[in-house]
């Protein structure tokens, strides 16, 4: 009898207490620690703009007249149970969909047709309906063979040419003055695919920066360097366990113009006058999370040599560099450390530092360069660039002791490109 009341109601009902049978089924048998199905596992979909009213009403069931005359002798607090359910899901999901729109990844309207599992047919002679699974044939799409060849190495470029303000303290190591200058800096770094190779560690930094101001205040010269820095830096490395590695290092950086304080014929720099190399033996730990927007390496060294060179002691005094009078260079043998972060905090904004430090158990010398990257643009950008330096080796300053300062503020050009 209630069949048949069911289906005098219309195909509407029929089909809700088809479709909310299993669920019955399933919260009568299942225990009470069972995951049940909900709307809120799925993907998150977009259907059709909703208004307040639409997501905190209850749904009403379409009945014909002769249906809502007719009393069902069921209990149906499931249903309503299940209706207000629905709606609390349906809420969040909307919810969800407002406050996080980049999760919303499908849209109802723009969905392919999902392809049908199963034909109804009519069976005239029988007056009913039939049901009929239809078979569907896998689709063969034809993909056209490229050859990918592995990328051993991965490559990464960066050039810009900046126009910058710059303050340096008058006891900087490589000389300069506080000035409004052209800043070119590039910069190129060839690494070993680690995807390829996960047990070898194997970076490498190329970098130069050269910069030129106009030189009022000198009768001498037109113009002057004040940046002149060319630095090669190398790293192999062999895991040992999980993020460390037995590792090798080696640092070389110098300058390639020649420097001179204004107004005089003294010279405070030139190729080779200073120059540095440093090789070190010890172990790396390096990290990356998943979107590479924080990469770390720390180098530990107990084995490092040291060595610093100065060319010209002609028209250049080596002590300025922590070379005894008369030499051309001094080597050292002590330990050292260096740290990298590259950090991007933001689509537009990159923190990249580097501190480095050697000892030899006498005298110490460290380095701590911070660049401050704004991106304006894809191709035009701000640098904060800080440069802070302690060597016990040169020779002491009544205002700055062993330290030693240089900042530049830089607006400019910038060009990127990688193979990863």
């Amino acid at each position: 009898m209630r069949l048949n009341i069911l289906e005098i109601a219309g195909h509407r009902i029929v089909i809700m207490a088809m479709t909310l049978l299993p669920l019955m089924a399933a919260a009568q048998t299942s225990p009470a620690d069972t995951l049940k199905p909900s709307t809120l596992l799925m993907p998150l979909i977009f259907e059709q703009q909703q208004t307040p009213d639409s997501l905190l009403g209850s749904p009403q069931l379409a009945m014909p007249q002769q249906a809502r005359q007719c009393h069902l002798e069921v209990d149906n607090s499931w249903l309503r149970k299940a209706q207000q359910q629905r709606e609390r899901e349906n809420a969040l999901r909307y919810d969800a969909m407002i406050r996080n729109p980049q999760l919303v990844k499908y849209n109802l309207s723009t969905l392919p047709a999902p392809p049908d599992e199963y034909a109804v047919g009519a069976d005239l002679n029988k007056n009913r309906l039939v049901i009929t699974p239809v078979e569907t044939q896998p689709v063969v799409v034809e993909v056209e063979k490229v050859d990918v060849k592995p990328r051993n190495w991965l490559h990464t470029v960066n050039a810009s040419l900046h126009f910058t303000q710059a303050y340096i303290s008058d006891n900087w190591y490589q000389g300069g003055e506080n000035n409004l200058n052209v800043l070119a800096d590039f910069q190129w770094d060839f690494n070993l695919n680690q995807v390829l190779h996960p047990k070898w560690l194997f970076n490498n930094t190329l970098r130069y920066k050269l910069g030129v101001m106009t030189a009022h205040n000198d009768s001498l010269r037109n113009y002057a360097i004040n940046e002149d820095n060319f630095q090669f830096s190398s790293q192999l490395g062999y895991k040992a366990v999980k993020n460390w590695y037995y590792s090798a290092s080696l640092l070389f950086k110098t300058q390639f113009f020649n420097n001179y304080k204004s107004n005089t014929n003294t010279m405070t720099a030139a190729f080779l006058s200073p120059a540095e190399l440093n090789i070190g033996l010890g172990m790396t730990y390096s990290y990356k999370d998943k979107f590479e927007t924080k990469v770390f390496t720390l180098s530990i060294a107990p084995l490092s040599y040291n060595i610093k060179i100065c060319r010209n002691i002609d028209d250049i005094d080596p002590t300025i560099f922590g070379i005894d009078p008369g030499h051309h260079t001094k080597h050292s043998f002590g330990s050292n450390l260096e740290a990298k972060l590259n950090w991007k905090i933001s689509n537009n904004i990159t923190w990249s530092s580097r501190l480095y430090a050697f000892t030899n158990y006498e005298y110490v010398q460290g380095d701590w360069e911070n660049t401050f990257d704004f991106s304006i643009t894809r191709h035009l950008n701000t640098k904060l660039f800080v440069h802070l330096r302690y060597d016990k080796s040169h020779a002491w300053h009544p205002d700055w002791k062993y330290w030693q300062l240089k900042e530049i503020l830089s607006l400019g050009l910038t060009y990127r490109f990688s193979t990863n």
